[in-house]
C-alpha cells in the first residue's frame, strides 16, 4: 500500500468517526429532551393520580376534587368504535395496494393516501362536521369515531402494504399453484404471515388517533354526563386536557396533569405492545 493509499484510508477513518461522533450527539439530544418532557409530566401528573380521578365525574366550578371518568369512558367508546372502522378497510386497501403496485388505480390510492397522512386533524373535524354533525342535527361520539377513523387509515395501509411486500411472492404462487383460491390464500397465508407488522400498523394508528383533540372539537363535542351511547356527545381525555389545562383553576389544572399523565402512560403501553407483538412474530416466522 502506497503512502497515498494509507493517508486516504486516515482521512476516510476520521471522516467515519466525526460523522458517527454527529449522527450519536444528536440521537442522545433527541433522548434528553424526550426524557425531560417524560420526567416532567411525572412530576407533575403522579401527585394528581388518585382512585376518584378515575371513578368520579367533574364537579361544578369552583368544586373542589372531581374526576375524569365520564372522559375516560368516552375516549375508550371513540377510540374503540374508530379502530373497528379503520382496521378492516386499511388492511383490505393495504392487500389491494400490494397486491396491484404499479397500476393506475393503485397509483392513484397512494397518492390519495398521502395526501390523507397530511390533511390537519382539524381540517378532517371541519369536514366531519359538515357531513355528518349538521345533517343529523347534532353532535355525537359515532361522528368523531368516523374522523379518527380517517386519521387512522393511512398508518394501517401503510403498514399493510409494505408488510405484505416483505413476503417472498412464491409463497402466494405457491398456495394459488396448490389449488387454494385468492381468498384462502390471503387470510390462511399472507396476513398470519404479516401479522406482526399489520398489528404494529394498527397499534400505531390507535396510538396516533388517542391523544387528538381538534376533530374531536366539532364532532363528540363534549359532555360532563357519564355516556356510552355512541349516538350523543361524549368527553374524552385530550378534550378534558385542553379545557383544563387552559382554566384559572387550579384543582382543573392539576386534573389536567393527571389526565395528561394517563394519555402518556396509554401511548407507552400501546408502543410496549407493538414491540412485543415484533419480537414475537419474528421468532415464530
Amino acid at each position: 500500500m502506497t503512502p497515498f493509499d494509507i493517508r486516504g484510508t486516515k482521512r476516510r477513518q476520521i471522516k467515519d468517526r466525526i460523522f458517527s461522533g454527529f449522527v450519536w450527539a444528536l440521537t442522545f439530544s433527541c433522548l434528553i429532551v424526550v426524557f425531560i418532557i417524560l420526567f416532567y409530566l411525572f412530576e407533575k401528573g403522579i401527585g394528581s393520580i388518585n382512585w376518584a380521578l378515575f371513578t368520579k365525574g367533574p364537579k361544578p366550578v369552583g368544586e373542589f376534587g372531581g374526576g375524569i371518568a365520564n372522559a375516560i369512558v368516552g375516549s375508550l367508546i371513540v377510540v374503540v368504535v374508530a379502530a373497528i372502522i379503520a382496521i378492516p378497510l386499511g388492511i383490505s386497501v393495504g392487500i389491494y395496494q400490494a397486491d396491484n403496485r404499479g397500476k393506475r388505480i393503485a397509483e392513484r390510492i397512494a397518492v390519495a393516501v398521502d395526501v390523507l397522512q397530511g390533511i390537519p386533524s382539524i381540517v378532517i373535524g371541519i369536514v366531519i362536521y359538515v357531513w355528518i354533525v349538521k345533517p343529523f342535527g347534532g353532535f355525537s361520539a359515532i361522528s368523531g369515531s368516523i374522523a379518527l377513523a380517517i386519521m387512522m387509515l393511512p398508518p394501517v395501509i401503510k403498514s399493510t402494504e409494505e408488510t405484505l411486500l416483505l413476503i417472498p411472492h412464491t409463497l402466494k404462487e405457491a398456495a394459488l399453484g396448490l389449488g387454494a383460491s385468492y381468498y384462502h390464500t390471503v387470510r390462511k397465508i399472507l396476513i398470519p404471515t404479516g401479522m406482526g407488522g399489520i398489528l404494529g400498523g394498527c397499534i400505531i394508528g390507535v396510538a396516533r388517533i388517542a391523544g387528538e383533540v381538534a376533530p374531536l372539537l366539532f364532532t363528540a363535542f363534549g359532555n360532563p354526563a357519564m355516556v356510552f351511547s355512541i349516538f350523543k356527545p361524549v368527553d374524552t381525555i385530550p378534550k378534558v386536557i385542553f379545557a383544563y389545562a387552559s382554566s384559572p383553576y387550579e384543582d382543573w389544572q392539576r386534573i389536567a396533569w393527571g389526565g395528561s399523565l394517563i394519555l402518556v402512560v396509554f401511548i407507552i403501553i400501546l408502543n410496549t405492545i407493538i414491540k412485543l407483538f415484533e419480537n414475537k412474530w419474528k421468532v415464530q416466522f
